[in-house]
């Protein structure tokens, strides 16, 4: 049995962006599914470990890690000693801040939103998450065009961080057909080394 235990849910972008991570550091873990849709997730030793009852949560020996950006940065720091994934330098660790705080805002409430919205049923203003995601997406493509990662010139968390629900966002009817450097971009994270991917969900590909 692994130190490491991941609660996540399979569908999940959270739960998958920490996955990858682990999975890219080449680290052991063991994963957990939580029922969701039981409200395993809002159960008292579940809110134990994250107060706010979501996925995913790291338990890594001692330490305990709700959040999914939370996780890349301890992954990086706890276990990168490179630097590589989180790089060291102000500016530079600056640049992946960004990124990571547009992760959870217009993805999340973008491609995020309405994959959640059409595979799950939950209530979204379809046409303001397609908003956020053609705004976030069109970014992306112009600052993929001047480097092949999002925050330089070699792949930090900020690309895992953003990777799956822009891989996944054709399942909430956002096209990726627009943004070509977007879609290389992806296919090069696709080649990391240790890479592994979140399943297509059944209901998008019916």
């Amino acid at each position: 049995m692994s130190q490491r235990r991941l609660y996540q849910f399979t569908l999940s972008g959270h739960s998958h962006r920490a996955k990858l991570m682990l999975h890219l550091l080449g680290l052991d873990c063991d994963y957990v599914d939580v029922d969701l849709k039981g409200g395993a997730h809002k159960r008292p030793d579940y809110l134990a470990l994250n107060a706010f009852g979501q996925v995913p949560v790291l338990v890594d020996g001692e330490a305990v890690i709700p959040d999914s950006n939370a996780i890349l940065v301890y992954l990086a720091n706890r276990y990168d000693a490179s630097g590589r994934w989180l790089p060291r330098d102000p500016l530079a660790q600056a640049q992946v801040q960004r990124w990571l705080s547009a992760a959870a805002g217009p993805l999340a409430f973008g491609a995020a939103a309405a994959r959640i919205a059409t595979l799950f049923g939950a209530p979204t203003d379809m046409a303001r998450a397609h908003q956020l995601a053609s705004g976030l997406f069109t970014v992306m493509e112009q600052e993929l065009g001047r480097r092949p990662w999002l925050a330089g010139d070699a792949p930090t968390i900020a690309d895992i961080a953003l990777y799956t629900y822009t891989a996944h966002a054709p399942e909430g009817g956002v096209s990726l057909k627009p943004y070509p450097n977007v879609t290389a971009w992806l296919t090069r994270i696709t080649q990391l080394p240790g890479f592994v991917a979140m399943p297509a969900s059944p209901v998008a590909a019916a």
